[in-house]
């Protein structure tokens, strides 16, 4: 069970970041985003960052094996890190119509979920 919260935190603090990091290139589609200059966009950002961390950081500190969690650290990062890639490419196909996954996207992206299974094999 505490695993499956982990990775549901993991989750939520990968699309607060992925929307820090590029939902404000969809501003300019929006009414109230037209005339934000940049210093306004790193402050929504860095607003949308902080609730990243209200999940990541618990996550990781809940995880860790160290604390009594289910996981090394470098399966924490590496499970945070495919989330992100899955979480991104949600992201991108949704709100991006105009991106599409090529060939070498995908490859790429089974590649990092490969890295995933490789660090889950006992030792």
């Amino acid at each position: 069970m505490r695993a499956l919260t982990v990775i549901l935190m993991l989750c939520a603090s990968n699309v607060f970041m992925t929307l820090a990091w590029y939902g404000h290139l969809r501003f300019k589609d929006m009414e109230w985003g037209k005339s934000l200059g940049l210093f306004a966009i790193i402050l929504i950002s860095w607003a949308i960052a902080l609730v990243e961390y209200s999940f990541q950081v618990p996550a990781n500190r809940l995880g860790f094996r160290g604390n009594g969690g289910p996981f090394s650290l470098m399966q924490l990062k590496i499970v945070q890190e495919a989330l992100s890639i899955g979480i991104f490419l949600l992201f991108a196909l949704l709100l991006f119509k105009t991106e599409r996954i090529a060939w070498n996207h995908a490859v790429a992206f089974a590649l990092i979920i490969l890295a995933v299974f490789f660090a889950f094999l006992k030792k």
